[in-house]
């Protein structure tokens, strides 16, 4: 019903930048939210960053001055700026939106495939 396709990770250096990308298709009647999450190796699933449909946000505390989620609505993609990059940012970083579907009530949530960020020297 819905496809997220990410694209922009890779290996960067300790304080270089990446952007993140997440475009989404199918049978989207209307997007609510859409996020970024991230997994780390023997670690849980984490919020990065969201961004609601009005351009709210929201951060995990572990990002804030870094990072910056930004939405195209008429592309239905998001964005993940990632600046100062850290080595503690190394993680698969995972897309996520939350729509209405075409014939469908109510919000699903759907996930990216992810993509691995790496930082290091």
């Amino acid at each position: 019903q819905v496809q997220l396709v990410e694209s922009g990770g890779g290996l960067v250096q300790p304080g270089g930048s990446l952007r993140l990308s997440c475009a989404a298709s199918g049978s989207i009647f209307s997007i609510n939210a859409m996020g970024w999450y991230r997994q780390a190796p023997g670690k849980q699933r984490e919020l990065v960053a969201a961004i609601t449909s009005g351009g709210s946000t929201n951060y995990a505390d572990s990002v804030k001055g870094r990072f910056t989620i930004s939405r195209d609505n008429a592309k239905n993609t998001v964005y993940l700026r990632m600046n100062s990059l850290k080595p503690e940012d190394t993680a698969v970083y995972y897309c996520n939106v939350r729509a209405f579907v075409v014939g469908e009530r109510g919000l699903y949530d759907y996930w990216g495939q992810g993509t691995q960020v790496t930082v290091s020297s």
